[in-house]
């Protein structure tokens, strides 16, 4: 597993051409070249809509729905368990893996769960610099602003500024941890719970927490 504090890079000239609009979906083309894999299924895809077998409105719902749905609300559930049971969220960050299980959230791409939790003073990133893992079990697919080259290189280069691009800007004395995940290890970020919500159930707290606060380019907005 690898987490640093990128602090000290801020300060560096990095001359990169980022005009991306990251308050809408951050789903941009970041000139990645698409894989021979990548190229045949848009191909079937494009051949499935032109024969009308498939349906893009449709595919694009059903898409949606997992990607931000499905998966981020089992991530969600988690998180507003541990905000309002100190026994289960010093259990989540302990054996995070067995503690997301009592909820029900396992299997593929969730076998090795780490949870990182923001305070005051710090803040986690999560990224992959590789490819694109992701914990499906909690978070569902992942966007695809978090398998583009330019996140997975510039999260971990100049995650200030990343996280400024999604409307995040942090005080200098929060530090920044950046944690790269492997097809071993996948993160969960553990969000600060915002003020305001010491009266809400966990229904309630669950509907708060987004995907993008799980990975931690967002904070949970108070309600």
């Amino acid at each position: 597993m690898t987490a640093q504090d990128h602090d000290d890079h801020d300060d560096h000239d990095h001359d990169h051409d980022h005009d991306h609009d990251h308050d809408h979906d951050h789903d941009h083309d970041h000139s990645d070249v698409p894989s021979d894999i990548a190229l045949r299924v848009k191909a079937l895809e494009s051949l499935l809509v032109e024969k009308g077998l498939v349906d893009p409105a449709a595919l694009d719902a059903t898409i949606d729905y997992y990607e931000r749905q499905v998966g981020p609300r089992n991530g969600a559930r988690v998180v507003a368990r541990a905000w309002s049971d100190p026994v289960y969220k010093a259990r989540l960050l302990a054996t995070p893996t067995a503690a997301i299980a009592e909820l029900g959230y396992s299997g593929a791409q969730g076998e090795n769960m780490i949870v990182v939790e923001n305070t005051p003073n710090t803040h986690n990133l999560v990224v992959c610099t590789l490819c694109s893992c992701y914990p499906w079990p909690v978070l569902g697919l992942p966007p695809a602003w978090y398998k583009s080259y330019a996140y997975r290189a510039r999260a971990v280069i100049e995650p200030r500024a990343v996280l400024a691009e999604f409307g995040l800007t942090l005080p200098d004395d929060v530090a920044v941890r950046v944690w790269d995940s492997t097809a071993e290890i996948r993160y969960l970020v553990l969000p600060e719970r915002p003020p305001g919500t010491d009266g809400l159930d966990e229904d309630t707290l669950a509907a708060l927490v987004t995907r993008d606060a799980m990975i931690g380019v967002a904070k949970v907005p108070t309600p």
